[in-house]
This record gives C-alpha cells, structure tokens and sequence, in this order.
C-alpha cells in the first residue's frame, strides 16, 4: 500500500479515536493518536489478516499489550472493515468496545489486555505455541515505554530470546510520557534499545510517526531469524492534535465540545 493511503488511513483513525474517547467522555486518546500510524500500517499492509481468515489460526497475530490505547486497536479494526460496532459506543454500558480490548467480544482482537505488563507475556506464549505447531506466522506486541517499566516485559523478553522466537516482533511505543508525566522522571526505563538488545533480540529503531521507517523496521524484523525484534519506535503523544501532543494531561482524558471542534478541525486540516 502506498504511503498516501496509508496516511488516509491512519487520519481516518484519528478522527474516529477522538469521536470515540469525546463521546464516551472517557479514554485514552494521546498514546492511541501516537500509535496510530504503527497500527495502521500493521493492519493494512504488514500483518496477514483479514476478514476471511480472522477467525482461523491460519493468521499473524497482535496483542495490544498497552490496553488502555483501545481507541487505537478499534480504529485500526474498523478501518479494515474487521468490525462493523458503532464506534460511538465506545465504553458504554453493554458495548462491545470495552475500555481495555475483550477477545471474548471483538473478533480480531487477539487478546484481552489491561494490566500492564501482562500482553508482552501471551505473546510470547502465543509465539511458542507457533513453533511448536510449526504454524509460520507471526506475532506482533505493541508495549508502551512507560509499561517498560513493568518487570514482567523483561521476564518475557528473556524467554523470547531463549526461545529464539524470530517470528516475534516486540514494539516499544517510545513516547516518552505516562500518566504522571515524562517517563524518565517516574522511573526511567531508558535506553530500551540497549537493554533490548542486551536481553537478546535484534533491535531496530524507527521512527513510529513514518511509514517507510516502519517498513524497512518490519522488513529487518521479518528477515531475521533465530532471535526475536524489538522495534524501538519513537512517537509525539497526541500526534496530529494540536494542544495534546507531547502533553501527558491527555495521556487518559476527554475533550470539552471546544477541544473536540478544535481537534477535528485540526485532524481535518492535516495535509
């Protein structure tokens, strides 16, 4: 797909993730607005999944293992015509589109995640079991890099490597904020590329907000083999708003009808 398509896209995300955290008055629109390219680019272009074979085990996988960017994953799922909910339902009582993904609901979504730390883990499992059953296709994880910050990622990052789970591919969601603020004042995680590649992996970075990085990131990803990839790919926060970029405050909160009016219209100016 070409990038002016997949930048279509991904602007259709956008919009659709602040319809659906306004409407709901409740969310996280600044790490889905981030990660909307990746997701975009995942769903249309990389991944081996569509709505033929989305309930079959014939297909790669991905788990957002940062589960309160659900906006982010619903988006990217309706985009590919792999749900057909009313997105305005958003976290409503008795909807589908629950705040944290729920595979019991939603088909396409691989995972029920939610606790930090925890989706990096399945898919991991997820990969074994693939090598195991000699089923070839490959298992992406979206983690965020404050959720690095979570021991649990590096437990299972040590068994990825051990396992030398090459159709895994890890990508950190480099930021740079979490809900209390910058991620390096809570705890600092940082350099997650070192550190990745110190627990392992064949590491790559990218910038997160470009389609041709990403590609060339997956393509790297996809032509190594016996060890897992990490992505280490660096993102604005709030990308595309213009007051909630790189502002931790719209890490997990609601636009007033004036923000609203005002980030639609900004969405709907983006060249």
């Amino acid at each position: 797909m070409d990038n002016k398509l997949l930048k279509k896209h991904a602007l259709n995300m956008r919009k659709n993730i602040v319809e659906m955290v306004y409407s709901a008055q409740s969310g996280h629109p600044g790490g889905s607005l981030g990660a909307a390219d990746i997701l975009a680019m995942l769903y249309l272009e990389e991944m081996n999944i569509n709505k033929k074979n989305v309930a079959s085990t014939n297909r790669d996988r991905f788990v957002l293992s940062k589960g309160h960017c659900s906006p982010g994953l619903y988006a990217a799922l309706y985009e590919k015509g792999l749900i057909e909910e009313d997105l305005h339902t958003f976290r409503q009582l008795h909807s589908k589109l629950q705040g944290h993904p729920n595979m019991n609901y939603i088909d396409g979504v691989d995972m029920s995640t939610g606790s930090l730390g925890q989706g990096i883990s399945t898919a991991v499992g997820m990969a074994i079991a693939n090598k195991l059953d000699k089923n070839k296709n490959r298992v992406y994880v979206l983690v965020g890099d404050g959720e690095s910050e979570e021991g649990l990622v590096w437990e299972a990052m040590m068994a990825a490597a051990h396992y030398k789970l090459d159709n895994l591919c890890v990508i950190f969601d480099q930021n740079g904020l979490q809900i209390d603020g910058n991620v390096e004042d809570v705890i600092g995680p940082l350099p997650l590329d070192k550190k990745a590649k110190a627990f392992g992996f064949n590491v790559v970075k990218a910038n997160g907000n470009d389609f041709d990085s990403l590609r060339s990131a997956f393509k790297n990803a996809r032509e190594t083999k016996g060890m897992p990839t990490c992505i280490v790919a660096k993102t604005i926060k709030g990308k595309g708003v213009s007051f909630m970029e790189n502002n931790y405050a719209w890490h997990g909160a609601a636009p007033s009808k004036e923000q609203y009016e005002q980030a639609m219209k900004d969405l709907k100016e983006a060249k």
